[in-house]
């Protein structure tokens, strides 16, 4: 049986989440194994994990105290999964997307683990109470759900199983807050979770005011990106309501009778099909062309902003 020890991680997945939980881990000084099932696969995220790194730390945007070769250091791959969570206080999973292959490497991990590891899921969208069902050690899993780019986007969702113990949540809101990422905590677990329960609501009213022939899709966009997203990269929804009022109650006093009107005029779930999807595609491609190049510089670009405005944060926000 693998003993758990404070101040080993495992990594299991070394895709982009994998590699950026690793390097998340090894800033906070953590000692990583990273594991995979094929060896090629491990090389090439390490390497790919070395490169990121050295140009994280020549923008001087690497997080942690430790120097680049330090964290490096720290990092190691293994193709055997013993092996890997062996002495590991928290194991991450990465794998792709997949109930049914989520499921058998968490009953894996049932039957190899201490009753003090962390056992925990990257899962965006699926419930814990059906990844952890049947589970032994389920007092020890969590959900914790980043936010890609995961070092650039410090939001993670800690989402529990009905059955997870107090202290697994405590001790992963520690170990977040210790690696510099933000968790927040559902108090059950809910389909979405938050961030995409909200996400997806933008989603929906956007795509109906596109189809509606309300507002073109750049200029729907530009909504967010030069309007809403402003704010909202410093305060939330709840805050602003607060500060564009005088206070919470007052806010509500004033404005909740509109809300009510606009917000009884919303559609129905859009089908995401047919000739709008054909006008957001034209719109989108004229802007960013859909071959791999174009979106990989793209998202080169976006990562890029995202790391000046965490900076920029870091700077004024009080910690």
């Amino acid at each position: 049986m693998a003993t758990s020890a404070e101040g080993a991680v495992a990594i299991l997945g070394s895709g982009l989440i994998g590699q950026s939980w690793a390097m998340l881990f090894a800033g906070g000084g953590f000692q990583v194994k990273l594991y995979d099932i094929e060896q090629q696969q491990i090389t090439n995220a390490l390497e790919n994990i070395r490169k990121q790194m050295k140009l994280l730390e020549q923008s001087g945007s690497l997080k942690g105290t430790l120097s680049v070769d330090q964290q490096l250091s720290l990092i190691s791959g293994c193709s055997n999964i013993a092996e890997a969570v062996e002495g590991a206080m928290h194991i991450q999973e990465c794998v792709p997307e997949n109930l049914e292959l989520k499921k058998k490497v968490f009953a894996q991990l049932d039957g190899i683990v201490d009753d003090r590891a962390i056992l925990s899921s990257s899962s965006s969208c699926l419930l814990p109470s059906k990844l952890f069902a049947g589970l032994i050690h389920v007092k020890q899993c969590i959900v914790a759900h980043p936010v890609n780019p995961p070092y650039y986007v410090p939001l993670v969702e800690l989402v529990p199983h009905p059955e997870t113990a107090p202290a697994t949540i405590d001790r992963t809101h520690v170990l977040m807050k210790k690696i510099g990422q933000s968790p927040v905590r559902l108090l059950r677990e809910i389909d979405g979770f938050v961030l995409n329960r909200l996400q997806y609501a933008i989603i929906s009213e956007a795509w109906r005011l596109v189809e509606e022939g309300i507002v073109s899709p750049g200029d729907l966009d530009l909504v967010m990106s030069d309007g809403l997203g402003m704010r909202y990269a410093f305060i939330g929804p709840l805050e602003t309501m607060h500060l564009n009022a005088e206070g919470m109650a007052s806010y509500c006093d004033r404005y909740s009778e509109g809300m009510k009107r606009v917000l009884r005029t919303f559609g129905p779930i859009p089908e995401f099909a047919g000739a709008t999807v054909e006008k957001v595609n034209q719109a989108m491609c004229r802007k960013v062309p859909d071959d791999p190049g174009h979106l990989a510089a793209r998202r080169q670009w976006r990562d890029d902003c995202l790391m000046r405005l965490a900076k920029l944060k870091s700077q004024v926000q009080p910690q």
